[in-house]
């Protein structure tokens, strides 16, 4: 039995380092986290480090004073003056930024949440705080009153400890997102090929007539598809880290923040590669064994690639946390605990958790593909 299993193993990787498409799928698919890295970080550097002449027109329906002109002119804000239909005019054509209104002692900034208007809308927030503080300072001072006693009344000084800031944690986590991809897209090809593949090239009826248990068979080629994760995992993961280290010399977002991952970190993350290739590359064997051709495995197993990315995303975006019920959840447990050793939380029952449940879907999909195997109008059914 073994040797019939590591025959069978030898000759998968055989067939998947020859072949120019799984090498292509398992090699080239993880140098797309450091382009992602690369321009995530591009990105969000261009955007904090916006010149303020980009967003600084700024249009005021009202007669502003000269304590008023002179805070905006400090400040670099271009006054544009006009009534309300005027401006909201002028803003439609993007001839401004923003425009304010008056109502009273009531201002308001009319904006449409756009990303350049936000700029704008931080620099009026500041420019209105500005004005208000030179106003309680000269109402303070006409009632003799010294404004530093009122207005500096208590001192706050931020301590920033030393921690991952929203830029970087977005990009890190992102990067884990996208080796999960990389791993599944990864499988597919290899999964494909050794199944509907072999079905359709008449190759896997050959295999079948030879003294070798459907078990043996099952189990080699899924190994076989499972390495082929793992090298795209581990390859993944140490291109997230190199480039991080990268970026973290050429982009000011990095500024202060320590992007290296801790030994136990690393090694966290690839236990969870490893489990995550089993998972996906017995489902994908599954799924695959049912197609009749090449062609409709890879319809029946495109919609892995997105199951095994936007889960995780959306949960990011909303801020879910790993819990003991959520380790269990598949594709889930996985985008999340990677998220959570990311952030350097390690949580051993929620990591237990994942590996218990993983054995048992895989196992469960085992037990499913040796059903298939077994029965002959689903191998060859045309």
């Amino acid at each position: 039995m073994k040797n019939n299993l590591w025959n069978i193993l030898k000759k998968e990787l055989r067939e998947l380092f020859r072949d120019k498409k799984s090498l292509a799928m398992m090699l080239i698919i993880p140098i797309f986290i450091p382009l992602l890295v690369i321009g995530m970080s591009a990105l969000f550097e261009a955007q904090i480090s916006k010149d303020v002449d980009e967003y600084n027109k700024i249009g005021f329906t009202y007669e502003m004073t000269e304590e008023e002109k002179t805070i905006a002119k400090e400040m670099g804000i271009e006054i544009i003056n006009g009534n309300e239909e005027e401006l909201k005019q002028k803003y439609d054509e993007g001839e401004i930024d923003l425009y304010i209104t008056k109502q009273d002692n009531k201002y308001i900034i009319n904006t449409d949440g756009s990303d350049n208007s936000t700029f704008a809308s931080n620099l009026m927030e500041t420019y209105f705080n500005t004005y208000k503080q030179y106003l309680q300072q000269s109402y303070l001072q006409e009632n003799n009153l010294n404004p530093d006693d009122v207005l500096n009344i208590i001192t706050v000084e931020e301590n920033m400890i030393e921690q991952d800031n929203y830029f970087a944690n977005y990009i890190k986590n992102y990067a884990f997102l996208f080796i999960m991809m990389a791993i599944t897209v990864s499988a597919t090809y290899p999964a494909t090929d050794t199944t509907a593949g072999e079905r359709e090239r008449g190759t896997l009826e050959t295999l079948l007539t030879f003294p070798i248990k459907s078990k043996d068979i099952i189990v080699g080629k899924f190994l076989g598809v499972t390495v082929s994760s793992i090298i795209t995992g581990i390859i993944s993961l140490i291109l997230a880290i190199l480039s991080l280290m990268i970026t973290k010399n050429m982009f000011s977002i990095y500024e202060g923040i320590d992007v290296m991952y801790s030994p136990i970190t690393i090694l966290f993350a690839i236990i969870v590669i490893i489990a995550y290739s089993f998972f996906i590359s017995g489902l994908c064997i599954a799924i695959a064994s049912t197609s009749k051709t090449f062609k409709e495995a890879q319809s029946a197993l495109t919609p892995l690639t997105f199951i095994s990315f936007f889960p995780g995303m959306i949960a990011f975006m909303m801020g879910i946390t790993t819990t003991p019920i959520l380790s269990i959840v598949p594709f889930l447990n996985f985008t999340l605990i990677f998220t959570d050793i990311n952030n350097e939380t390690i949580n051993l029952l929620n990591i237990a958790l994942m590996a218990i449940s993983t054995i048992i879907y895989i196992s469960l999909v085992f037990a499913h593909i040796i059903k298939q195997y077994k029965s002959e109008k689903v191998l060859f059914a045309k």
